[in-house]
């Protein structure tokens, strides 16, 4: 999807360095490029902010269901200094 917005960009600015005025060619860049770039963009983006979301609340349940002090391998030199000493 980025290279479609950057080949969109890249047109737009051709666009408006091709206006008559300085003003013409940053209300080109910003109506042609910037606006409508940011809308697509974040409609596209909408299902990969879900599934980030869904990512990250299901890592925070899964922090709140393990017991605090259980070993849970995350830091296993001090799981493993934790261990008594046999032999």
């Amino acid at each position: 999807m980025y290279i479609v917005v950057i080949a969109w960009l890249y047109v737009v600015i051709l666009m408006a360095a091709l206006e008559s005025s300085w003003v013409a060619g940053v209300m080109t860049f910003l109506f042609y490029g910037l606006l409508p770039l940011s809308i697509v963009v974040y409609v596209f983006g909408t299902r990969e902010r879900r599934r980030r979301a869904a990512r990250r609340e299901a890592a925070e349940s899964a922090l709140a269901d393990q017991p605090v002090g259980e070993a849970d391998g995350a830091y296993t030199e001090q799981d493993q200094a934790d261990l008594p000493k046999g032999g």
